[in-house]
């Protein structure tokens, strides 16, 4: 006689139970990638003006130096 097999029934699986300290660790790293963005962007803005003005001095004084040689 051929017996059923038996069926091995296991709790379902579901989310972890949330832990207060992960989630505040997630939250103020969120909170400083949003500032550190932001300060990025800053940073950004100034270099870029910088390095305008840095192209526009080089090209000022070769066009300066190129005048005064040919003289």
């Amino acid at each position: 006689m051929i017996t059923p097999r038996r069926r091995v029934l296991r709790p379902p699986v579901g989310e972890p139970a949330p832990d207060p300290c992960q989630q505040g660790r997630t939250q103020r790293r969120r909170a400083q990638l949003a500032k550190d963005r932001a300060s990025l962007k800053r940073w950004l803005t100034r270099l870029k003006r910088a390095t305008k003005t840095v192209t526009d001095l080089h090209q000022r004084i070769a066009r300066l130096e190129a005048a005064l040689s040919a003289n």
